[in-house]
């Protein structure tokens, strides 16, 4: 591997996690501080992108090694699922239906405009060059927009899920996490823009956003209300409870996948041709990991236990996807990402198309039922940015609206992975 500046110093995998965190600490310190230069600086380029980039850079250069391979079992196998329980046992459907119709078609719709949205994208641009179609294994165009198509729909948790149920190559990846951090941060900015100049999208949507009052009311209570300080035994039971529930799901995934991975190989051995090739996600221990935790989360939110949510489940559930995203960007090479410029540059051009197919698609839902562009812009951001961002465009229309964000995008981390497939495997159907 040829890096750009130094050889590799530090590969002592202990000290790359302590600076990957001390990395988190300071972009998180830095990012509330009252200095003009800082504050105007993080108001153009978001905490989730340096959180990625750093590390890349980090790797990039030399300093880091990125081959952390007990770094990534962690953040994948233990802090990922566990993340998706926090995040998922707070949902509460009868706030989310509270929220109206509306706030719900826009989230739904946006879900719908990224499955769509991918595999039209994909074959729009082969009709300019046919081998983005092209078989190469786990450097497949298709799979790299899977981990897009994941990330999209929920966030980062579902884009690591979708690269290990697809296998896309780390290259491959790399490229993508460009692609999906370059184009839904500028969507972003777009929606925060938006914001500013609501009622003026409102009049042209002709929308009556008189409901958005009352949702903000309603948020104002429900946070006062389950809001409080935890105690060490809090903390404990909680996160006993979520891991106890990570290992009866790595447990349930490899007894249901070692049979299933072994029929599924046996029969395509027996017909290379036969349509199962569609299903040999569902032959990954991985795969059954991610649903048994999203099952068990939302198991949970009907319980006593999306009381967690009071003292602190979805931001604990927050801090293992910062670590996860830090740990992501350690796969990222910018110098090898460089020295194949041609076809990066064809990805960012596939993601641009993928996000004006979603955007045109949620406009013109939004303008048919007159939606308040509070709804399509949470809507959008619950899918694309997930629990990291969502609660940053709803608080810039109201800082009371931002639990609003994190709770569609909860939504979106239960539906992520599933709505994922399916768009992969459109994708995949394409490509064959």
């Amino acid at each position: 591997m040829q890096h750009i500046f130094l050889s590799i110093l530090i590969t002592d995998e202990p000290v790359i996690f302590g600076i990957l965190m001390a990395v988190l600490a300071l972009l998180f310190y830095t990012s509330q501080s009252e200095n003009p230069i800082l504050r105007k600086f993080y108001g153009i380029v978001p905490v989730l992108l340096l959180a990625y980039f750093i590390p890349g850079i980090l790797v990039s250069i030399g300093l880091i090694d990125g081959h952390a391979e007990g770094i990534n079992f962690i953040s994948k196998r233990m802090l990922l699922p566990a993340s998706l329980i926090l995040l998922t046992l707070s949902v509460d459907m009868k706030a989310i239906m509270s929220l109206g119709p509306k706030a719900l078609i826009m989230f739904f719709t946006a879900t719908i405009g990224i499955v769509i949205g991918g595999p039209l994208a994909l074959w729009i641009v082969s009709l300019f060059n046919p081998d983005v179609l092209a078989d190469h294994g786990d450097a497949s165009i298709w799979k790299g927009m899977a981990t897009v198509a994941g990330s999209w729909i929920g966030g980062s948790a579902n884009q690591t899920a979708m690269k290990e149920i697809y296998k896309a190559g780390d290259g491959l990846f790399s490229a993508m996490v460009i692609v999906d951090v370059v184009v839904a941060n500028i969507w972003m900015a777009i929606l925060l823009y938006g914001a500013g100049v609501s009622d003026k999208l409102d009049r042209f949507l002709k929308a009556d956003n008189s409901s958005i009052e009352s949702l903000k009311k309603k948020v104002t209570d429900f946070q006062a209300a389950n809001n409080r300080i935890p105690s060490f035994t809090d903390l404990i039971v909680m996160l006993g409870v979520v891991f106890a529930f990570v290992g009866l799901s790595h447990w349930l995934s490899t007894a249901i996948a070692t049979p299933l991975d072994t029929w599924i190989k046996d029969a395509l051995a027996a017909d290379p041709t036969s349509n199962i090739k569609f299903i040999t996600s569902f032959g990954s221990d991985f795969f059954w990991l991610i649903v048994f935790a999203t099952a068990f989360g939302l198991a949970m939110s009907f319980t006593k236990a999306r009381k967690f949510e009071g003292v602190g489940a979805s931001k604990m559930g927050s801090v293992f996807i910062y670590i996860l995203v830090a740990t992501i960007g350690l796969h990222m090479n910018f110098a090898e990402m460089w020295a194949d410029w041609e076809r990066n540059s064809l990805l960012i051009i596939i993601g641009f198309v993928w996000m004006l197919v979603h955007i045109i698609i949620l406009l013109t839902v939004a303008k048919l039922i007159k939606a308040p562009f509070f709804f399509v812009a949470v809507g959008s951001q619950a899918n694309i940015g997930g629990a990291a961002s969502a609660p940053v465009v709803a608080s810039a229309f109201s800082p009371a609206l931002a639990p609003v964000g994190v709770l569609l995008a909860v939504l979106g981390y239960a539906l992520g992975t599933f709505a994922a497939i399916l768009c992969a495997m459109m994708m995949q159907g394409i490509s064959a």
